[in-house]
């Protein structure tokens, strides 16, 4: 394999306000405290080494406990966080079945890497990988399906509620469906009791080697380190004018804001419901149900079972760095943009505000795809445009001879005003009748220069088939890659891919890559 790196502005598939970030640019200094650099680090560490040994003890049990039925639970690496002089560095992510695209993997690839880099750089230090499950999140339809081969397959259930308490073993008819299936999958879906379970063992299966750990918040014991940040939320509402005072910063400055806050941004969790919380007079509701709390009730309900609240996206980051003595967080540009929004939301809960370190970003070009290229003499910077544009520069460079008629179209226009002048020294009027056959005679030539052109691409049909179908395997519905396919493309035919692609990826370097196989 080797890495082609190209600069995401480059790309044309990043935000602005996501490009103006990894640029350093001035206007957003003010909406995070430290820049991604590995010198940095070191300043966060500071800021975070008071992180208190109770957290860290009732961490330790929680984590040590979900582990309970991994065959090759990493206890070395989970038992390393009692240490004070241990830190994590997470990325987040939905529990979307058989992992779902490939920045899934470019995530905890990053925080991997990062991780032993901040080793080498700083060996007094213990710096743990952490993914972290969102397992609460109830939108079941964005972790329904994946793509395997060019094939979408989708799972089918009628569970409600948080998406890691669904019980998974009806995935076992997407796996009958699939031509071929790694038995990862196959042995965490069928014997896992929930999802959650499940991806655990799947992500600790494919990674657990290198020292990652698998985190659930959805936990009654980390929810108890919440419980202050619960109350205050919920009496005093902080985040909602926190949040609104920034978007107002953000727009001024240009960018669009990515959340909105609620009122009260934490939701009800319990068995097949994950329901919004609301303020109704004096009463605090949930929403769709006949559930309502005074304010003891709920204050009392909140000392007694933290977990049934559970926090929204824009509470949720503040939660993970309550829990876990964590100095960044690995994410894409959509969470860049919402995480931009939250830094005054952390000051009123004082609650350090991580590292936003970006995640790798990668187009896999496979051997398939390079044979294509070649054939068709397609280099990677031609790769990142449109669809159209793609074709239209392929044509314009194969096309011996294009035929224009430029110069025709400017010896009418010429004959056109030599007879203006003539019909106007007969008849003034005539002037607009003679400028209406000009403007038709032009139109006509316009219609043959198109006839010709087309002729002409049609001698191509086939190759501009070829092309059409090279840019959107690479570029599914004008996207990238790495938002469609799953790394089971790769992996089923090379079972060391991600072990490749660890290898050519730097998580301190924030230009796209392109890996060629």
């Amino acid at each position: 394999m080797n890495n082609t790196k190209i600069p995401c502005a480059d790309v044309k598939q990043f935000s602005d306000i996501f490009i103006d970030y990894i640029c350093c640019h001035h206007q957003l200094s003010s909406f995070y405290h430290l820049f991604p650099s590995i010198e940095n680090y070191a300043k966060q560490i500071q800021i975070k080494q008071d992180f208190p040994a109770t957290h860290r003890k009732v961490l330790h049990q929680a984590i040590d406990q979900q582990y309970a039925s991994i065959q090759r639970k990493p206890q070395l690496t989970i038992d390393l966080l009692l240490q004070p002089n241990t830190f994590t560095l997470t990325t987040g992510h939905q529990l979307n079945i058989f992992t779902g695209p490939l920045y899934f993997h470019f995530k905890i690839i990053t925080v991997i890497n990062a991780a032993k880099q901040l080793r080498m750089k700083y060996p007094q230090y213990n710096f743990i990988p952490v993914y972290w499950m969102a397992s609460e999140d109830h939108d079941f339809e964005e972790i329904s399906s994946f793509n395997l081969f060019w094939k979408k397959y989708t799972w089918q259930t009628e569970q409600k509620g948080a998406v890691g308490r669904f019980d998974p073993h009806s995935l076992s008819e997407v796996i009958a469906q699939t031509p071929e299936m790694d038995s990862i999958f196959k042995e965490a879906y069928a014997n896992s009791q929930t999802l959650a379970d499940a991806t655990r063992y799947i992500v600790n299966e494919l990674y657990g080697h290198e020292g990652l750990l698998v985190i659930d918040g959805d936990d009654r014991e980390l929810k108890g380190l919440f419980k202050p940040i619960i109350k205050k939320e919920i009496f005093e509402q902080p985040t909602y004018q926190a949040i609104t005072q920034t978007n107002k910063e953000l727009e001024r400055l240009g960018y669009s804001a990515q959340v909105f806050p609620r009122e009260i941004n934490l939701f009800y969790l319990d068995e097949n419901l994950r329901e919004r919380i609301v303020k109704e007079g004096n009463s605090y509701k949930v929403l769709n149900t006949s559930l309502s709390f005074s304010a003891s009730e709920i204050n009392q309900l909140i000392d007694a079972s933290p977990e049934k609240f559970s926090p929204n996206v824009t509470l949720r980051p503040v939660y993970q760095e309550v829990i876990l003595p964590n100095l960044s967080y690995t994410g894409g540009p959509g969470e860049f943009a919402y995480w931009l929004q939250l830094k005054e939301v952390f000051a009123n809960f004082d609650v350090p505000f991580p590292i936003l370190l970006p995640r790798n970003f990668a187009l896999i070009l496979s051997k398939a795809i390079q044979g294509k290229m070649e054939k068709l003499a397609v280099s990677i910077n031609d790769l990142f445009v449109n669809a159209d544009d793609f074709k239209n520069t392929w044509l314009a460079k194969n096309i011996a001879e294009p035929v224009h008629l430029q110069d025709e179209i400017a010896q009418v226009e010429q004959i056109f005003e030599q007879i203006t002048e003539k019909a106007v020294m007969q008849d003034k009027s005539l002037k607009e009748f003679v400028g209406a056959m000009k403007q038709k005679t032009l139109a006509s030539l316009e219609q043959i220069e198109g006839r010709i052109q087309k002729s002409q691409n049609q001698k191509f049909s086939t190759e501009t088939n070829q092309l059409l179908d090279l840019h959107n395997k690479l570029f599914p519905n004008g996207g990238l890659q790495e938002r469609t396919d799953n790394f089971l493309n790769f992996y089923l035919n090379d079972k060391e891919f991600l072990n490749k692609i660890a290898d050519l990826l730097d998580p301190f370097d924030f230009d796209f890559n392109v890996i060629v196989m």
